[in-house]
């Protein structure tokens, strides 16, 4: 895990009430965090999914997800380490949307 990827984990996903998996394959991906409950995705992304290339690949692959009928949600590694707290209430906010779909 990258260092945004494990600050995620260990000070929030790992306790959250509702279980989130970490590096989970799905299809022929792997998401940096899984909740099966919620049916969500959730992804960090570094500085190099900012290239045109990788932001297609980016683009086909949350396509990809969300024709699985998962939700994908994406944050720069920026948002982990000068936004933590809004990190973590989008998530609560999008998984508790999730159950009341």
């Amino acid at each position: 895990m990258t260092p945004w990827e494990r600050r995620l984990w260990y000070c929030f996903l790992r306790s959250y009430p509702v279980r989130f998996q970490r590096q989970k394959c799905i299809d022929h991906y792997i998401v940096d965090f899984y909740c099966f409950r919620a049916k969500l995705v959730v992804e960090l992304d570094g500085g190099g999914h900012y290239t045109d290339e990788q932001q297609e690949k980016d683009r086909v692959r949350t396509a990809v997800l969300e024709r699985m009928g998962l939700r994908v949600i994406r944050f720069s590694n920026t948002d982990v380490d000068r936004n933590f707290r809004g990190v973590c209430e989008r998530i609560d906010g999008t998984v508790r949307s999730r159950f009341s779909d």
